[in-house]
């Protein structure tokens, strides 16, 4: 009886220690070094699209334009534009630039609702219209990572929600007399979802099917008025629990899920698979923790202004994590309000949560922070959990859903894509503009 209880106590030792080494997270290198880096600066680079020779494709979504650059990132020629430099127009809109067959690209516009393929020279070859004009916007949105599949289907995030992208909670106050416009109470905003669809459409059939649903950040609507106007404003969670998705180069679909972290892959044949969790130093916040994480992030946010980069640590500001925009009118509709009081002028004003409405534990990463590598992985931008000297740490996790390396990439930078031969693209922010840098793997 003591040697049975001994035998099964020394297999509950031996698979604690077992279990504890296969979680153990591999310990975090240094990217390799940049090989170069473009002299051309931009204010808001979303997406770049490199090329089997080493060119690579840009989309400066600030400057309305998609330009080329060599391999050397040192020349570049103007593909698409806002001016009459060239014959190929970007709307007034952000567009997407999304890998289509082979070494061509198609720039996504949703103004035109049109589709342009730009061939591998950078030239535009021919229009194709968007397959479904109703989600244009979702189509073309730069923050929705919109993919080519290996069979040329369309892949993208449906709109999910009427403001910025993600859900809302709305909550409703009255005030002020009479209300907005005289009507005695304000009106109400409708809920947008916390969860998007992934659709899928077929550009010859215009047939589309939905492949997987991710979580997306919640945005809470706020609405007030006095006697000067009306104001709307949202609530920025700098912390949300999210999903995040990306296509790998063989066409499998990755669902890389905030909650417990796991990816869910939906493969080319049509098999789903979910692949076990993936070890991180799940750190939990305690109250004091959460008080302090948002005066950190006022502060960081006030330090920067209005315009500077999230500064929670998110990649950028897409997929609801926006600005509060707040617009006033006078109730009535008048010029002003009672006493002839003038309506205030429109504000931008940034609020965050209370913090007692951050999550219980630290998630291990931000909306749009997955990429895929040529060779099927996946890189995920984490967040860190304890001080660690140096920039941003990436996961890459392999087809089976596990983690092989940890990579640390400089500081002030960000991963937006992979090239051949190895090549990493880097966004290096330098207050309000941005280089492009090219990097080894190694």
């Amino acid at each position: 009886m003591i040697r049975s209880v001994l035998l099964r106590g020394s297999a509950l030792l031996a698979l604690t220690a077992f279990t504890a080494a296969a979680q153990q997270r591999p310990p975090i290198r240094q990217l390799g070094a940049v090989t170069s880096k473009s002299a051309e600066t931009f204010a808001n680079l979303v997406g770049i699209r490199p090329l089997s020779n080493g060119a690579v494709l840009v989309n400066d979504v600030a400057g309305r334009r998609v330009i080329m650059f060599d391999p050397a990132l040192s020349k570049f020629t103007l593909v698409a534009d806002s001016t009459s430099a060239t014959s190929n127009a970007y709307s007034g809109r952000m567009g997407s630039l999304v890998a289509f067959r082979a070494d061509s690209s198609v720039f996504i516009d949703p103004g035109s609702v049109s589709m342009l393929v730009i061939d591998p020279a950078g030239k535009v070859a021919r229009v194709m219209a968007i397959p479904r004009a109703e989600d244009a916007m979702a189509i073309g949105n730069p923050f929705n990572a919109t993919a080519f599949d290996a069979t040329g289907r369309l892949i993208y995030r449906m709109g999910g929600g009427r403001f910025g992208g993600g859900g809302a909670n709305v909550r409703t106050i009255v005030g002020g007399p009479g209300g907005a416009g005289g009507a005695g109470r304000l009106p109400q905003i409708p809920e947008p979802p916390d969860s998007a669809f992934i659709a899928r459409v077929d550009l010859a059939s215009r047939k589309v099917d939905t492949v997987g649903v991710i979580r997306i950040p919640k945005v809470k609507f706020e609405v007030k008025s006095d006697d000067r106007g009306m104001s709307m404003s949202s609530l920025i969670n700098p912390l949300p629990v999210v999903d995040d998705w990306a296509i790998t180069p063989d066409g499998a679909i990755a669902f890389v899920r905030g909650r417990d972290y796991h990816v869910d892959w939906l493969n080319p044949d049509g098999t789903r698979v979910t692949s076990a969790k993936i070890p991180f130093d799940w750190q939990r916040l305690t109250d004091e923790d959460k008080v302090a994480f948002i005066d950190s992030v006022k502060a960081a946010r006030e330090r920067q202004g209005a315009n500077a980069p999230n500064p929670s640590g998110a990649p950028n500001l897409g997929g609801g994590m926006t600005q509060n925009i707040q617009i006033f009118t006078a109730p009535g509709g008048g010029p002003g309000g009672p006493g002839g009081a003038a309506p205030r002028p429109p504000q931008l004003e940034v609020n965050f949560i209370p913090p007692t409405d951050l999550p219980d534990y630290k998630p291990p990463f931000f909306a749009n922070s997955t990429r895929a590598d040529l060779e099927g992985n996946l890189w995920i931008r984490t967040i860190p959990t304890s001080a660690i000297a140096g920039g941003p740490v990436y996961d890459v996790i392999n087809r089976k859903g596990e983690i092989v390396e940890r990579v640390q990439i400089p500081v002030g930078r960000s991963i937006v894509g992979f090239g051949p031969g190895g090549a990493v693209y880097l966004l290096n922010r330098d207050g309000a503009t941005s280089t492009l840098e090219k990097a080894s793997v190694r």
